[in-house]
């Protein structure tokens, strides 16, 4: 069965039993402070299991694209030497809100599976919680009853907590689970080993497809357990596992999931994978692991671009770079790519599942560019990193590399430890590995503790109240808290996370920054600092708590700051329809940034904006402020509806049946976000910076309102001064220009003075050479630029063969004198004597606290010692002698 198949008969069977079908959200999360990453088919529904929202219906399926690759689901060290863990996997689920519940789980999962997909029962094993004393939570009764109807009981086994009860978080909706494992062995190995013995036992035929969980507790911060008020079911079956199990297979990697990323890379690489069915040697292992490796985790970067992720240095960018990065070293290591190739694997990729998640396809040409320019740039690093490896290796006096120097590679450099290992054992040296352990966790201690958080349960104060947002309409408005709930982070301090029964303050989202404002009572004044969005409740942070909970309170958003925000946020709807009207239509929003200060937009480009290009930008968005187009908000429109009449809908964002679109003349867009009521509050809209962020991603920084008139009153200032520096010309352009003319030929006169210095010092200089064991030697301090004692040290070294050549000079800048080493070695003195001048002026460096480097017959070094010139030119002799 192809596994195309094996997800539309998936999805079509629990259509027939009542289910609502609903496509996968994206693998990206943007509205889950908890959480960078979709890691389970769940994390889209737990508004829904925690009671602060209300699903579409109460029998759902889908397959949802999920990543584990952080925090407690932290699959990726795995990926590669097993044949079933992945990064980026789908997960089929069916899921029940209030509805069904064990009976119907239970036994619809073996229908599927036996009836449908024709999974003989002989090959299959459950597994029920055996309960828990310490949670006082009792044997899963039920469960064992219902699996005794349908399968031999033998073959259920008991499970303890940590294998049979699922929960969300260290807080939140948990239960007992009943899992399905199936055996893939042969029949040899059946007989000779029973499956009951190998289940939960990281067997690599013999595992876990299917878990049913029956959510009917909450985890409160205490860790005591309470029931919920309704039971839910919540399903989660690998698709990969079982296309292996329904393709008969044994190992994920050789079902039609990724065979034909195999074969491509196979192509690319001319290293062949060998079958997991066929014995394979060390060394066809070691290709083996790589080539899985790659074909996994192309597929996790590619789905997380495509929606919106690009890899960066922080957060989960930085998440994204290290699975690039890891593919990437297992080729450079073991497959010899020593140029880009993962990226020509996209395109399989996106005619491979491009049907069924649309995204991989229409974003194509993005993810590929993205990653090609990603592996230029870590190849680029890994030649650097080679580079300084040889330093290390070249410095070390013993066998032993200290584990911190391969850390600084590691943290500094993002140079792979076990490619440092590698090398290490290939030139005799080892690796201090137990030191390099100890940095390594003295660093995740650091960045556990500053990013640790300890979160109270919810008091809850008005039960069964639903949170109302006003903001569309209104700035201020009478509210009651709901509930409450304290959080202590490292980062900052304790605050309190405040719930309205309805609030006029826009909670972050859509790259607009949460609002600020206070809560007023008859008799106190609390500040929000930042709101928030967290499982559909909107979170009002503050420092204190009022002192009477149950007041009524006025809700005032900062208004000036709001008209600012505003201001921007519908600039950036104006200048994406002037980008695709001045561009071209390929351009598309891939993140923005909108706050009372400025805006950030991000968007699809190959090239440079030119000077031109730009001016016309400003200009369209102007034009539009100046026509006082008004806003036409449209709220609770089908989703279709508004794409059918041209909004604007961007990939990566998670959009309900009904959203809202916000019109200026021609633009429209989908949007949360709150705006302006026409454009000619925008007063004024300037372009400040325009730069790359990624291959094919360009960014625009702008402003508007009041800092475009700051703007204007700084660059007037400025040219006040210019004028007021230049004795007040009349035409201060023409006045600069003169300058400049000026500059031009006393340039000249210098370069000429220059020459004739350097002629007089080789004049001088050449007395000045000993001859020292066939060498001829001088280490001098000369009075000249640094690219005059570059013209020297070769005026000189044309004089003869056999020079070592070593001068200091001062250069001075604006930020005051510095010294700087400029060592010649003669060719031929390089090749029989083994000298390089890099690695003389990095040594020499040192007296004058700095570095360099260079050529081995030319290098420079500089520093900020001037008291170690002197030192450094007499250890210059000791090369020679």
């Amino acid at each position: 069965m192809k596994s195309q198949d094996v997800r539309k008969h998936f999805l079509d069977f629990f259509e027939s039993k009542g289910h609502l079908i609903v496509p996968s959200a994206p693998i990206v999360l943007k509205d889950d402070p908890t959480l960078m990453f979709n890691n389970s088919g769940m994390a889209q529904f737990k508004e829904y299991f925690l009671g602060n929202a209300t699903p579409k219906s109460n029998r759902i399926a889908d397959t949802q694209k999920c990543l584990r690759v952080s925090g407690k689901h932290n699959d990726l060290e795995d990926v590669g030497f097993d044949t079933y863990h992945h990064t980026m996997f789908e997960m089929l689920g069916n899921w029940s809100f209030g509805n069904y519940f064990k009976k119907e789980a239970i036994n619809w999962a073996w229908e599927l599976l036996t009836e449908v997909y024709k999974i003989p029962k002989e090959n299959l094993y459950v597994s029920v919680f055996e309960g828990s004393v310490e949670e006082n939570v009792p044997f899963d009764q039920e469960a064992w009853d219902i699996w005794k109807g349908l399968i031999d009981e033998d073959r259920i086994i008991l499970g303890n907590k940590k294998d049979n009860f699922w929960e969300m978080g260290d807080q939140g909706p948990c239960g007992p689970c009943s899992e399905i494992h199936v055996d893939l062995r042969n029949q040899v190995e059946k007989n000779a080993v029973s499956g009951k013995s190998l289940v939960n036992n990281d067997h690599p035929q013999v595992v876990e497809i299917w878990n049913n969980v029956f959510m009917e507790f909450n985890r409160k911060a205490d860790g005591s357990l309470e029931k919920l008020p309704a039971k839910h079911v919540d399903t989660g079956m690998g698709f990969e596992r079982l296309c292996m199990a329904l393709q008969g297979k044994t190992s994920n990697y050789d079902t039609d999931v990724f065979t034909p990323l195999i074969e491509k890379l196979e192509q690319i690489t001319e290293f062949k994978y060998v079958n997991n069915n066929v014995t394979s040697s060390a060394a066809e292992e070691k290709i083996n692991i790589a080539m899985r490796v790659v074909v996994d985790h192309v597929r996790a970067v590619a789905f997380a671009i495509a929606d919106g992720q690009l890899p960066s240095n922080t957060g989960a960018g930085y998440v994204i770079r290290r699975i690039l990065r890891r593919a990437i070293r297992y080729g450079f290591t073991f497959l010899n790519t020593k140029e880009p190739f993962v990226h020509q694997l996209v395109a399989v990729l996106a005619n491979q599942m491009g049907a069924f998640f649309p995204e991989i396809k229409s974003q194509q040409q993005l993810v590929t560019n993205v990653i090609r320019e990603e592996e230029a740039s870590f190849l680029r690093t890994l030649d650097q990193g080679l580079q300084l490896l040889d330093k290390v290796i070249n410095d070390e006096k013993g066998k032993i590399v200290a584990g911190t120097k391969a850390f600084e590679l590691y943290d500094t450099f993002g140079f792979p430890i076990d490619l440092t290992a590698l090398i290490l054992r290939e030139k005799g040296l080892e690796l201090d590995e137990a030191g390099f352990a100890v940095a390594m966790q003295e660093q995740k201690n650091r960045s556990r503790a500053a990013s640790e958080v300890s979160t109270e349960d919810w008091s809850v104060l008005i039960p069964g109240s639903e949170e109302t947002f006003v903001g569309y309409d209104k700035s201020e408005n009478e509210v009651k808290i709901t509930r409450i709930r304290k959080i202590d982070s490292k980062k900052d301090g304790i605050l309190y996370q405040i719930v309205l029964d309805n609030t006029p303050f826009y909670p972050e989202g859509g790259g607009q920054v949460g609002d600020r404002g206070v809560l007023v009572s008859a008799n106190e004044t609390i500040e929000i600092i930042d709101t928030k969005k967290e499982n559909n409740l909107i979170l009002h942070f503050a420092k204190q708590l009022p002192e009477n909970l149950n007041a009524k309170f006025i809700a005032k958003v900062d208004s000036d700051l709001l008209a600012l925000t505003s201001s921007n946020h519908s600039a950036t709807h104006l200048m994406h329809q002037a980008l695709r009207s001045v561009l071209g239509t390929h351009v598309e929003q891939k993140g923005s940034l909108v706050n009372p200060k400025y805006l950030r937009f991000d968007f699809s480009h190959f090239a440079k904006l030119t000077e031109i290009e730009l001016q016309h930008v400003e200009d369209f968005v102007n034009t539009r402020i100046q026509e006082q187009l008004p806003l036409i908000e449209r709220r609770d429109i089908p989703f279709a509806q508004a794409v059918q009449e041209g909004a604007m809908a961007l990939f990566g964002e998670k959009y309900g049946d009904s959203v809202r679109a916000i019109k200026f003349g021609e633009s429209m867009e989908l949007c949360g976000g709150i705006h302006v009521k026409n454009t000619a509050d925008i007063w004024h809209f300037k372009i400040v910076s325009e730069g790359a962020v990624a291959a094919g991603i360009r960014r625009i920084e702008a402003i508007t309102s009041d800092a475009v008139k700051a703007h204007f009153a700084s660059y007037e200032s400025t040219l006040n001064d210019v004028k007021l520096a230049l004795k007040n010309p009349q035409d201060v352009l023409k006045a600069v220009h003169s300058i400049q003319e000026e500059n031009i030929k006393l340039s000249k006169q210098i370069e000429a003075l220059i020459k004739d210095k350097v002629k007089n010092l080789k004049v001088s200089l050449t007395t000045e050479i000993q001859e020292i064991n066939s060498v001829r030697f001088l280490a001098k301090q000369v009075d000249l630029s640094p690219e005059g004692a570059k013209d020297l040290a070769y005026e000189l070294g044309n004089l003869g063969d056999n020079l070592f050549l070593v001068l200091a000079t001062v250069n001075t800048d604006v930020s005051g004198d510095k010294p700087m080493l400029t060592c010649y070695i003669s060719k031929e003195l390089v090749a029989e004597k083994n000298l390089n001048a890099g690695q003389v002026v990095r040594e020499l460096g040192k007296f004058i606290q700095g570095g360099g480097g260079g050529q081995a017959f030319f290098a420079t070094a500089g520093g900020k010692n001037l008291n170690g010139i002197s030192e450094a030119l007499e250890k210059a002799i000791e090369y020679v002698k």
